[in-house]
């Protein structure tokens, strides 16, 4: 498989588990530190087995990853997988900013224009 492909398949993953608002509650949760899956189902009205699930999503798309302690097995966030996804939400903000910047010079040309003609 090429690498443009995996690159492509991670941030596919990254974008589809970050879509459903539990799955990101637990991604700030993680970000604090690891948590049990107990601890990460009490905020949630759902059962352990739904959390799981989410879970399950976030550990394929390599957002998270699973330890083991004893009888835990604590979650904790990996953190490459969504700097891949912010330095690729990066590369659009450049454009939209060099849009606005572009945006904000004509409306300063209009603004010059419209006062000249006040003038005369």
């Amino acid at each position: 498989m090429s690498q443009v492909a995996t690159t492509s398949d991670r941030l596919d993953a990254t974008f589809a588990a970050l879509s459903d608002p539990t799955r990101r509650a637990i991604l700030i949760r993680l970000a604090k530190g690891e948590a049990s899956v107990t601890d990460l189902a009490k905020p949630f009205s759902m059962s352990q087995p739904a959390i799981s699930k989410h879970l399950r999503v976030l550990e394929r798309a390599g957002l998270i990853s699973r330890g083991r302690s004893a009888q835990r097995r604590p979650r904790r966030i990996v953190a490459e997988p969504l700097g891949e996804a912010s330095g690729w939400l990066e590369n659009y903000r450049k454009i939209w900013e060099g849009n606005f910047q572009k945006l904000d010079l004509l409306l300063e040309e209009l603004k010059l224009t419209n006062q000249n003609q006040e003038k005369e």
